[in-house]
C-alpha cells in the first residue's frame, strides 16, 4: 500500500475533537485528552496566535506586570500533537457536526470548515456594550483592564493626568474575573498616591450589583474604599454614555474625565445563532457539560451557563469535567481528579502609594450546599506573590513553558 495513502486512511478513521477557544478552558481540555491517550485528532481554533493571561492584567496599571510575562504561544502544544488553527469561528452547525471559521493572522486568511465528533465550546466572553446608549459613538472613551490595548491607554492616562474624575464601572454579574473593577479602582488610587496627586482626583466606582464582586469580600472592599476616599455607588446600571458623562437607569448623571467601564459579558453570538443558548451555552449540569440537545457538544469556562463565578479556576475545573465526559464516552478509564472549589486573590493596591500591591485572599467551596465561603480580610504582599506564582504555574502547565 502506498505510504501516503496509508497515512490518509489512518487519519480519516480517527475521531476529531474540535475545541473553539485557546484559553485556559480550551487548553485544559486538549491537555487532558492527550494525557488520557484518547487517540483522536485534537483541533484548537483560536482567534490569535498567542494567549494573554488575564488574572494579573490589572497590575499593568501600576507597572508591576508586563505583557512579556503573561503572553504564551501555542508552539509547545503543537509539538504535543494539538492542531492549532488560527482563525475566528463564526458558524456552528450542530446537526451536521461542522464549525466554520475565517482564517486569522497566521493563515491564508480564507474561510475553512472543520467537521467533528466532539465539539467543545470554550470561546470565553464578548464585551457587549450594544445595550448602552451612545456606546458606539463614544466607544473611544471606554477603557478597562480586560483588553491589553485599552489597559495600556488607561495606564497612560492615570500616569499623566493632573486632575479630574475617574469613573470605574462593573456591570451586572456574572462577568469575567469578579474582582477586576475593584482592583482597577484601588490600583488607580495607588498610582495617583505614588505620583503625589491623589487629592486632585475623585474616584467613583459605580456598580450595577447590590454589592461589589465577589460578594464574599464586599465588606473588605467597602472598608478599604472608605479609608482611601473612593466613592461607591451600588445598584446603579449605566445605560448611557456621553462624551464626558454617564447616566444610570435611575437618571443619575456622573461626569468623568477617565472612564474605566466593563461592558456586560455574554457568549459570542454564534452560540445563539446555532441554537445552543442565548446569553451562555446551555449545559446539563456543572458536572455534565454536554448541551441538553447534543451529546457531542460541550461547553467550558466563561461561555458555559454555570451557576458559578467566571474565573480561571472555574474555567479549568469545568474543562476537566468536560474532558472526563469525552473520555468516558470513548470508553477510556482515564479521569482527571476535579471538584468545583477555588482560592483566589484580589489586588487592593497600596494605601501608602508604593508600587507594591497588596492582596486579600478569598475562596468558595462548591462541594457543599450552600457553597462555603472563606476569606482573610488582611491585605498582604505575600498574597500578591501567591497569585503571581499561581498564574505562572497555569501558563507553564497548559502552554508548555514558563
Amino acid at each position: 500500500m502506498d505510504e501516503n495513502l496509508k497515512i490518509k486512511i489512518v487519519s480519516s478513521s480517527m475521531k476529531k475533537v474540535v475545541i473553539v477557544g485557546g484559553g485556559i478552558g480550551g487548553m485544559a481540555v486538549a491537555n487532558t485528552l492527550i494525557s488520557g491517550k484518547i487517540g483522536a485528532e485534537i483541533f484548537v481554533v483560536t482567534q490569535n496566535p498567542h494567549y494573554v493571561s488575564g488574572p494579573s492584567r490589572p497590575l499593568l496599571l501600576t507597572k508591576e506586570q508586563t505583557l512579556d510575562r503573561i503572553v504564551r504561544g501555542y508552539e509547545e502544544a503543537m509539538r504535543r500533537g494539538v492542531r492549532v488553527v488560527v482563525g475566528t469561528a463564526f458558524s456552528i452547525d450542530p446537526a451536521n457536526r461542522k464549525v466554520r471559521y475565517v482564517g486569522g493572522y497566521t493563515s491564508d486568511g480564507g474561510m475553512g470548515e472543520l467537521s467533528y465528533d466532539y465539539l467543545v465550546l470554550a470561546p470565553g466572553v464578548v464585551l457587549d456594550g450594544s445595550g448602552i446608549t451612545g456606546y458606539d459613538k463614544y466607544r473611544r472613551n471606554v477603557l478597562n483592564v480586560y483588553d491589553p490595548g485599552r489597559a495600556h491607554l488607561l495606564r497612560n492616562k492615570i500616569w499623566s493626568a493632573e486632575r479630574g474624575t475617574i469613573v470605574v464601572y462593573a456591570p451586572k454579574a456574572p462577568y469575567r474575573c469578579a474582582p477586576a473593577p475593584t482592583e482597577t479602582a484601588l490600583l488607580i488610587d495607588s498610582v495617583l498616591r505614588h505620583r503625589g496627586v491623589r487629592e486632585r482626583f475623585r474616584i467613583i466606582h459605580i456598580d450595577a450589583n447590590d454589592k461589589t464582586q465577589p460578594p464574599v469580600i464586599a465588606d473588605v472592599v467597602s472598608q478599604i474604599y472608605s479609608r482611601q476616599g473612593i466613592e461607591l455607588v451600588t445598584g446603579q446600571e449605566i445605560v448611557e454614555i456621553g462624551d464626558s458623562e454617564v447616566v444610570t437607569r435611575s437618571g443619575e448623571r456622573y461626569k468623568y474625565d477617565v472612564l474605566a467601564l466593563l461592558e456586560p459579558n455574554r457568549a459570542p453570538k454564534l452560540v445563539e445563532e446555532a441554537g445552543l443558548g442565548k446569553t451562555w451555552v446551555d449545559v446539563r449540569s456543572p458536572q455534565d457539560l454536554r448541551h441538553p440537545k447534543y451529546d457531542d457538544v460541550l461547553a467550558v469556562g466563561d461561555a458555559a451557563g454555570l451557576p458559578f463565578p467566571k474565573n480561571q479556576e472555574i474555567a479549568f475545573e469545568s474543562a476537566l469535567f468536560a474532558a472526563n465526559k469525552i473520555l468516558e464516552m470513548e470508553g477510556s478509564s482515564y479521569r482527571s481528579s476535579v471538584q468545583y472549589a477555588f482560592v483566589g486573590w484580589a489586588y487592593v493596591g497600596n494605601p501608602e502609594g508604593r508600587l507594591e500591591s497588596l492582596s486579600v485572599r478569598f475562596g468558595l467551596d462548591f462541594t457543599s450546599q450552600p457553597p462555603k465561603p472563606s476569606k482573610d480580610p488582611e491585605p498582604k504582599r505575600d498574597y500578591t506573590a501567591a497569585k503571581d506564582n499561581w498564574e505562572q504555574s497555569y501558563l507553564a502547565n497548559l502552554f508548555g513553558y514558563g
